[in-house]
């Protein structure tokens, strides 16, 4: 007993010192100016609940030590199989739907960029097992080379994609290079770096990427000429007015959406086949063991090299489409937390899963944009969500997938 309570004794002693900065003061109007104003009832509040709580879980400690979480069952592969073609038919029909309004289209569309940057950087980090903190590096890339090039000569959206994924793909390499002899640890620590040096440069280099001001007036994407907009440039024609149609804004929102939804698909696509070649092999190889990689002869510094290139290579087609959808770039766009994001969006679906990730993106992005009394908790909810993940299913909620041969009719 005597031990519990000086355990939860110094637990409130911790929290309140915690509290005191960032409960304990507020700043009060009045008409002499700003003051500084006490608040020392909720930091005894923040104390007490905190003593509280920890002198519970010292009673229930025992309790919960005899009782074990049980473990999910792995679905069925024809189940994962099955699910995955129930959500893509969902995906397509879904602006066609009766309660699909332009608003839930648009929260869709930013789900399915999560889904596409989780999908890339699962090849670094599910696959390869290569831990990248600094992944929305490439997207900034990705973003800015399309806006960049799109303004200054003029190219298209379909002209600019591809080049924008190989320039994101050359910065993956450039990344690369001086990380081949680190793991762990040390890699995220650079990683980390990388994604941090990448946002300071959009931020400074004024000249050409505008600054903190960031980049205006991208220009939309077109479907075969045909324009989105009510009045169309000159020698062109508009979308609705080619079909016949009405003009509407709801049809370049429409279009973004399949937009996006085409090029998640092909990163999936591009992921489940790649992963049956013996790059993919190679990748999940170097995973599981670097020393065994090189006693079979492969090289680690190509195999590597490899994951870098193509997981920023969809970062920088999701990052080109995010540019054009938003008409609007900045650094502020760009910041770690759009790593940690996208990682734990990797991490909650489970590490190589395809499916898990989009499940992941559905509840850490889709549930906060659907109910926006949540977006204040959502980091909130990320740490709970790890803290469950952790304890309840490691290795995330559906890391169990297909082996990527057979041998023998033998899984």
């Amino acid at each position: 007993m005597k031990r519990r309570l000086l355990d939860a004794t110094l637990a409130a002693l911790v929290a309140g010192l915690l509290a005191v900065p960032m409960l304990g003061f507020r700043l009060v109007d009045s008409a002499t100016g700003l003051s500084l104003s006490g608040r020392p009832e909720l930091v005894a509040w923040a104390a007490a609940l905190v003593f509280a709580g920890r002198l519970g879980l010292g009673f229930l400690r025992p309790a919960f030590a005899a009782l074990s979480l049980p473990a999910l069952p792995a679905p069925p592969g024809n189940l994962r199989s099955i699910a995955g073609w129930a959500l893509t038919l969902f995906a397509l029909v879904l602006p066609f739907l009766p309660f699909a309004d332009r608003n839930l289209v648009d929260k869709a569309t930013l789900v399915l960029i999560y889904v596409m940057l989780g999908w890339g950087l699962n090849i670094v980090v599910g696959l390869a097992g290569l831990l990248d903190l600094g992944f929305v590096a490439f997207y900034a890339v990705g973003a800015y080379s399309y806006a960049l090039l799109s303004q200054t000569f003029g190219l298209s959206f379909w002209v600019c994609l591809p080049l924008a994924g190989l320039l994101s793909a050359s910065f993956g390499i450039a990344l690369g290079f001086p990380v081949l002899r680190l793991r762990g640890d040390y890699l995220a620590i650079v990683t980390l770096g990388f994604g941090e040096i990448i946002r300071v440069i959009l931020q400074n280099w004024q000249n050409v990427t505008g600054g903190p001001n960031g980049i205006s007036g991208i220009e939309r994407p077109s479907l075969f000429g045909l324009s989105f907009k009510m009045v169309p440039p000159e020698g062109h024609q508009t979308f609705a007015g080619f079909f016949g149609l009405d003009f509407s804004a709801d049809h370049r929102v429409i279009f973004l959406y399949f937009l996006i939804l085409a090029l998640a698909l092909l990163t999936n696509l591009f992921t489940l086949r790649i992963r049956r070649l013996p790059i993919g092999r190679a990748w999940e190889a170097l995973r599981e063991d670097e020393i065994a990689c090189r006693s079979l002869g492969i090289n680690p510094t190509l195999v590597k090299l490899s994951a870098f290139a193509i997981g920023a290579m969809f970062a920088g087609f999701a990052g080109s489409f995010f540019a054009t959808r938003q008409g609007f770039i900045s650094p502020e766009s760009f910041t770690f937390i759009e790593s940690a994001v996208i990682l734990a969006i990797v991490v909650l679906g489970g590490m190589g899963s395809q499916i898990g990730i989009v499940l992941a993106a559905l509840l850490l992005i889709g549930l906060p944009e659907w109910f926006r009394e949540l977006q204040q908790f959502r980091m909130l909810a990320f740490g709970g969500a790890m803290v469950l993940i952790m304890l309840w299913k490691p290795s995330g909620l559906l890391s169990n997938r297909e082996p990527t041969i057979r041998l023998g009719g033998r899984a």
